[in-house]
């Protein structure tokens, strides 16, 4: 009887905690790709916090030239310089990650 109960308990304890894990990567996602939807906000808080939320991406391709669009596109001097400078550490670290893996950059 006792052993029945603890099974139903860790049962019941595992499938709660793969729903969570579930629900947790389904909000991820969801959060990654409305911040990167805001990186066009109309509002400049929305936009500035996008940038900081690319910041933390690691650097790919695609996110360089999200920045490189996001700078073409930005028209205020402050948030140009912050992707600016994001750009910049991502490009570099690309180069760097280029130089050990002998890969040509393309």
């Amino acid at each position: 009887m006792n052993t029945r109960r603890i099974a139903r308990t860790v049962g019941i304890t595992a499938l709660a905690l793969g729903a969570l894990a579930i629900l947790g990567a389904l909000l991820v996602r969801d959060q990654m790709a409305r911040n990167r939807r805001e990186l066009f906000s109309p509002h400049p808080v929305r936009r500035l916090a996008a940038l900081g939320w690319l910041a933390g991406r690691d650097a790919t391709i695609d996110n360089v030239q999200l920045l490189r669009d996001f700078i073409a596109w930005e028209p205020r001097p402050l948030l140009r310089r912050r992707a600016l400078h994001i750009l910049h550490r991502m490009e570099r670290e690309l180069e760097q990650k280029t130089a050990r893996t002998g890969e040509v950059a393309g």
